[in-house]
């Protein structure tokens, strides 16, 4: 028998993601976007979820402003880490397993190698930093049921994300001004919806695993391959520091992320990030 899945903040880019893939593979699912449940509510939270009775909730609601969690930790920790322990309990009292997305940045990105699964955790950031006791509440609450996929530089045809924004620049600009010393794993959406799906298909153990692109580049690099894409001289792309560019929120310059559990579950990691780049294409340009 196919899961049931619920998917709560189905109206962000990874959640309409989510939901696209499910309904065109014929899984039952229920989407559920802020205005049909704010997790804030943890009145509401626990009902939903008993009513609903799911299989599987892939939990993509989320605070994602990581600059203004500077200012809001609070606000930022009563969605990330306060509201996904409710829905865990909830998941937990209808037998339902959660997935939490989840970030490089619950590291500090001084790494010279992918973090692994298990590394130790040292957030920079206010978002890393609420975005970690979210994975905690889950492990916690659902040591058998609960999955934490740690992602990164998302982009998908809907939402703001980085390669969008590069598409539009390189219609406006002569050139681009882009960090080059921040590396990371370029993930397209439908992978990781993909990658999520397969997760629950093959029962793979709970625990953490990394929902990120294979191989790594900076975001000049992957700046570069959006030009070349288009069309357009890469050279229009300069490489600058990050302090060219001052932040609220620190960012950690190394976010590369290994991807051994999956093996350990028999599962191949994703693809890698420019054949990504390039089959998400047509769907990034449309």
């Amino acid at each position: 028998m196919t899961p049931r899945w619920l998917i709560t903040g189905a109206g962000g880019m990874l959640g309409s993601t989510l939901v696209a893939v499910l309904r065109a593979g014929r899984h039952e699912v229920v989407p559920l976007d802020r205005a049909r449940l704010d997790l804030r509510d943890p009145a509401a939270v626990r009902p939903a979820v008993r009513e609903l009775r799911p299989d599987v909730v892939v939990n993509c609601a989320g605070w994602t402003a990581v600059d203004d969690a500077e200012t809001h930790e609070e606000e930022a920790l009563a969605v990330n880490g306060d509201a996904v322990r409710v829905l865990a309990e909830a998941c937990g009292e209808v037998g339902a397993r959660l997935v939490q997305p989840s970030t490089d940045y619950v590291f500090d990105g001084t790494a010279r190698r992918p973090y692994a699964e298990d590394a130790p955790t040292a957030p920079l950031n206010a978002y890393g930093r609420t975005k970690l006791a979210g994975e905690q509440a889950v492990l916690k609450t659902l040591p058998d049921t609960g999955y934490v996929v740690r992602t990164a530089w998302l982009y998908g045809a809907t939402g703001g994300n980085f390669v969008r924004t590069m598409i539009r620049l390189a219609g406006e600009r002569p050139t681009v001004d882009v960090v080059d010393d921040q590396f990371g794993q370029p993930t397209w959406t439908d992978d990781l919806a993909h990658q999520i799906i397969r997760m629950i298909g093959a029962g793979a153990p709970s625990g953490v695993y990394h929902g990120t692109s294979s191989a790594s580049t900076s975001w000049h690099g992957l700046a570069r391959e959006v030009f070349t894409l288009l069309g357009a001289d890469p050279d229009r792309v300069r490489p600058v520091a990050s302090a060219a560019f001052p932040r609220p929120a620190p960012r950690p310059a190394f976010g590369v992320l290994g991807h051994a559990a999956w093996s350990r579950a028999g599962l191949a990691p994703i693809r890698h990030w420019r054949d990504a780049l390039h089959a998400a294409w047509p769907s990034l340009v449309a």
